[in-house]
């Protein structure tokens, strides 16, 4: 009796915070980065972001921050509007200005870190969304949310489990893909996926979240 009582306290605290996570229509999000492509990156690399389909981009820019000391290692200042499934591809362009990257919406030039590094979506208000990955030593600076995402292989990318829940926790919210995806959302749940999902990703998180405080 104790042991269900213990359960469903537990699952209604997931629910609760998963009512405070904000989600990609309210607030862009960043759905989903490719950093380290087999071979040279250059042409190769792209951030989707999710957001609210029709909305303006204007106002909003990515920065990278480096893990060694926190610098800001690059600024892409973006523009543009979400398209109807409210995805938009930010990808890398060659010195010709070209890029090898399929339905990109945008097109600048970039060259982020392998991890660990961050990746911020700043706007007007401030930061919106940001992305931690890698291991990162104490003296390191990781300037994304909750734990960071693991670092992938070459040709991998680290896509949002759901692209319109943001839980806080880097190391949730993200997994690896072994083909990126740009432009699509395959592990996506769009609406939010149902009750049974998010309570489970609640779980995890309170899991995650009572570990790191013993």
């Amino acid at each position: 009796m104790l042991r269900l009582q213990r359960l469903r306290c537990a699952s209604a605290a997931a629910l609760a915070w998963l009512a405070t996570a904000p989600a990609a229509s309210a607030m862009p999000v960043i759905s989903e980065l490719f950093y380290d492509a087999v071979g040279s990156d250059d042409g190769w690399s792209f951030v989707e972001l999710y957001g609210a389909p029709g909305a303006s981009l204007d106002g909003l820019r990515l920065e990278s921050v480096n893990g060694d000391g926190g610098a800001v290692a690059a600024r892409l200042v973006l523009s543009g509007t979400f398209g109807a499934d409210g995805l938009f591809v930010v990808a890398d362009r060659t010195a010709a200005g070209a890029t090898q990257v399929p339905d990109a919406d945008l097109l600048l030039d970039f060259d982020f870190q392998n991890g660990p590094d961050s990746l911020v979506l700043l706007g007007a208000s401030g930061v919106l969304d940001a992305l931690a990955y890698g291991v990162f030593a104490p003296e390191q600076v990781a300037a994304g949310e909750g734990a960071p995402a693991p670092d992938v292989a070459p040709g991998e990318s680290l896509a949002r489990r759901f692209a319109d829940v943001d839980g806080d926790d880097n190391a949730l919210d993200f997994v690896v893909l072994a083909a990126p995806t740009p432009g699509t959302a395959p592990l996506a749940a769009i609406p939010e996926p149902g009750t049974a999902a998010l309570a489970a990703f609640g779980l995890a998180a309170l899991a995650r979240r009572r570990n790191a405080l013993r």
